[in-house]
């Protein structure tokens, strides 16, 4: 069924007049959304986080499924907007070394940056709740560094964007001009906090990233914070208590699909098939983290059980063990810093390790070596 969920106002970028799209206010109405439609789909997006959650207890430490999951989320979510950096370069410039693509891999550090903030003030009684201010200091982390330098970090944009198109009048979408960005986002803020609505949790998501992407509220960044606020709010509304899945790996495999569900809403009013998508995406993304989640804890007790046998193996290796998970590339320096051992007892320790092939030496050289627990890098690719 059509709607009408929004109007056109004339803009001027370049000094040619577009048609910019102005969004109504959420929720949908004319016809208003039916929770019913998405009883089925809700429920196993539901039932897949639920699994998802229980899962997650296979392994002695959450941590180390968080530390993968955000980093694989802050990559996959800047790889949808071109950045060509790998799960790999991110954790070699982690470890401190040398990457050839230091740019792009700044954005995917940006983003981990910007999300650890969001969810401290999340966490905190007394940080921000969701709001215009949260979004605009995430943005301002987000775009720190050169390639944001000339974007307005931290600003709700003052000039006319558009998306697609060699220019503004062939554009393939023109958001809402400069001046009605603050009224909307108040409208969206609203929504979260205050709207009566009996449409569940994971709808609404749904509902505020879509409007979020089509406000385009900043010059750059605009879908690394849309897709951050699907996070956020799935931990502020209970939907899922820890960050576990990276929904941005449904959104690139589907990309083409993510941005004409999303185009559908303003030109057709088809708030039902985006909605739709969006729960279909959570409950396959949620479905391939479990499977991830039993792959990697299949590993480390498969890799624990050969380091305990092992005569070599004393309370050091355990110990480095243990961090691999949230340290998978290192030097033997790094481990003397966080064993607070000396360099013989870590060289040791790496060594028997080694020897057990559950970590590998990358360099090929004698001095300036640096390692990886490359099967578990390899898993997390």
């Amino acid at each position: 069924m059509l709607r009408t969920t929004g109007t056109y106002a004339i803009s001027t970028t370049l000094g040619e007049p577009v048609r910019a799209f102005v969004p109504r206010p959420l929720p949908p109405v004319d016809p208003a959304l039916s929770p019913s439609a998405f009883t089925d789909l809700n429920r196993q997006a539901e039932l897949a986080l639920a699994r998802l959650a229980g899962v997650s207890g296979l392994v002695p430490s959450v941590e180390w499924l968080l530390y993968s999951a955000i980093r694989k989320e802050a990559l996959l979510t800047s790889q949808i907007e071109g950045t060509q950096a790998t799960l790999t370069d991110l954790l070699d410039e982690e470890a401190g070394f040398k990457v050839s693509n230091a740019n792009d891999v700044e954005e995917v550090t940006n983003y981990l940056r910007a999300y650890r903030w969001v969810q401290e003030q999340l966490r905190s009684p007394a940080g921000l709740p969701i709001s215009v201010r949260l979004l605009r200091e995430a943005h301002r982390l987000l775009l720190d560094g050169a390639r944001g330098a000339g974007k307005q970090p931290g600003e709700l944009r003052r000039s006319q964007n558009w998306i697609g198109g060699t220019r503004p009048g062939n554009a393939v979408f023109v958001p809402p001009p400069p001046k009605c960005v603050p009224d909307l986002l108040a409208d969206l803020e609203r929504f979260i906090h205050h709207a009566a609505t009996d449409l569940p949790p994971m709808v609404k998501v749904a509902l505020i990233h879509a409007q979020f992407e089509t406000i385009h509220p900043f010059l750059d960044g605009n879908g690394r914070i849309g897709r951050l606020m699907i996070a956020a709010l799935f931990e502020y509304w209970g939907v899922l208590a820890e960050p576990l899945m990276y929904l941005s790996s449904y959104l690139k495999q589907h990309q083409g699909e993510y941005y004409r569900r999303l185009s559908a809403i303003r030109t057709d009013g088809d708030w039902e098939s985006w909605v739709s998508y969006f729960l279909e995406g959570v409950a396959t993304t949620a479905g391939e983290a479990e499977k991830k989640i039993v792959e990697v804890a299949s590993l480390i007790a498969s890799d624990r059980k050969r380091m305990l046998q092992s005569p070599k193996a004393g309370p050091v290796t355990y110990r480095l063990f243990e961090m691999l998970p949230l340290m998978p590339r290192f030097t033997i320096e790094h481990v003397r810093e966080k064993l607070d051992t000396s360099v013989p007892t870590a060289t040791a320790a790496v060594t028997v390790l080694e020897a057990l092939g559950i970590v590998v030496e990358k360099t090929g050289h004698k001095r300036n070596r640096n390692y990886g627990y490359q099967a578990y890098i390899d898993l997390l690719c």
